[in-house]
């Protein structure tokens, strides 16, 4: 996907992601890890004969409910997005700056492939949910809830800012083998006229259900 040159704006609006559909990947079906006769969530049990735990196994089709990230204080419920008519990806309305918005065509939280999740930075009346999202500390956690009850947990490899002229598409939107999430904001500097000069991208991948 070639990164399209910024254009004018309003300037509450975030960068529209372009994604592709070739992150929908196939469901999984998951089987719960029990350990002494407890269940354990997967992914979080001692490693066997002094070997790294194995991946969690991927969480069929389940569309998210809500998102916590613990180490900024976030707790958001969460709202489908999809392309619009643009084939730019929407972002939640701007009267409700503490949602976060899911791009439901997607995968769902623990399924694989790269899922996306994108929120507000700032609106009119001040920030949002994702204000501090670049200060997300790499090895912290971010927790998606699902319809079904269940919990993915992903663990921040990195965080990143991106300049929206030089936007790389295919490494932040591009197919993977595992679960794997993103989380996208507004960053850089701001211009009254074309909005904010960058995107903060955070790149997480499945580390444990329950």
């Amino acid at each position: 996907m070639v990164p399209r040159r910024r254009r004018r704006r309003p300037w509450h609006r975030t960068r529209a992601y372009r994604l592709t559909r070739t992150a929908v990947l196939v469901t999984v079906l998951v089987a719960a890890v029990r350990c002494g006769g407890h269940e354990q969530p997967e992914g979080t049990g001692p490693a066997a004969h002094g070997r790294a735990a194995p991946p969690p196994r991927p969480l069929p089709r389940s569309p998210a409910t809500s998102l916590r990230v613990p180490s900024l204080g976030v707790d958001a419920p969460v709202v489908g997005v999809r392309l619009g008519a643009d084939r730019q990806l929407e972002t939640p309305p701007l009267d409700k700056p503490k949602l976060v918005g899911w791009y439901q065509d997607g995968p769902t939280p623990g399924e694989t492939g790269t899922a996306v999740a994108v929120g507000h930075r700032d609106t009119r009346t001040g920030p949002a949910v994702f204000a501090a999202l670049a200060q997300v500390p790499p090895g912290s956690r971010i927790e998606a809830r699902r319809v079904d009850g269940r919990t993915a947990v992903y663990t921040v490899d990195r965080v990143r800012v991106f300049d929206k002229d030089d936007f790389p598409d295919k490494e932040v939107y591009g197919p993977s083998s595992r679960p794997e999430l993103r989380v996208l904001t507004c960053g850089g500097l701001y211009n009254r006229r074309t909005g904010y000069t960058s995107n903060v991208v955070v790149f997480a991948h499945l580390t444990a259900t329950r």
